[in-house]
């Protein structure tokens, strides 16, 4: 069966208009869009959430088969009546002007002193597309988690991070029985539990003497 596909021709933006600016940003958007019979929609009013582009890292030891991973409080995850201190990868959000090669190996510093010697592209998606444009660009790190402890985070940014490292397995245990509990680190995760046997055949085969 084909698939219809829409242009940019198929959308018309008839208004936008920022709501609210502060740490993040509100855009109100007045639209309408191309059916799949062929027709148009109605006018259509959404606000949308704006808050840049994010970079996670896994960071993997193909060595230890270890990864290491952050525990740090979360606004969000107590507004939805979670327990607030959730275990995540290490993540951080585009500047204007950066790479997100540059992100990902700065972030893996800042949050868990890591300096990782291979970086791979995982993928990138979008985190919740019906309210936010906000997407987020997965890697894989190779670091060596022996060197891996304590908090970081930087204080003028309100970070207070506590990194730690395990074994992938369980990791990939905390994932199946809810105490890993974010996107980022489940879709990372679970890549990893996919791609690790190649990894290490690849990342030890080019490991520095």
């Amino acid at each position: 069966m084909s698939q219809k596909r829409f242009s940019e021709d198929d959308v018309q933006i008839l208004a936008k208009d920022t709501v609210f600016k502060g740490y993040f940003q509100i855009d109100r958007y007045r639209l309408r869009h191309r059916t799949f019979a062929g027709g148009w929609t109605a006018e259509i009013t959404r606000e949308i959430f704006e808050r840049g582009h994010a970079v996670v890292v896994i960071l993997y030891d193909p060595a230890r088969d270890e990864v290491a991973l952050i525990e740090q409080f979360r606004t969000g995850s107590l507004a939805a009546g979670w327990y607030p201190w959730l275990i995540e990868c290490v993540a951080g959000i585009i500047d204007e002007g950066e790479h997100p090669d540059e992100v990902a190996r700065r972030e893996a510093k800042e949050e868990a002193g890591a300096d990782p010697t291979h970086l791979v592209e995982i993928g990138a998606y979008l985190v919740t597309a019906g309210g936010s444009s906000e997407t987020c660009r997965l890697y894989c790190a190779a670091v060596d988690c022996s060197t891996i402890e304590g908090l970081h985070g930087l204080e003028h940014e309100g970070e207070d991070i506590r990194v730690f490292t395990l074994p992938v397995t369980e990791a990939y245990q905390m994932v199946k029985d809810g105490r890993i509990n974010n996107a980022m680190a489940v879709v990372a995760i679970q890549w990893l539990m996919l791609e690790r046997d190649l990894l290490r055949q690849a990342w030890l085969d080019h490991a520095p003497a």
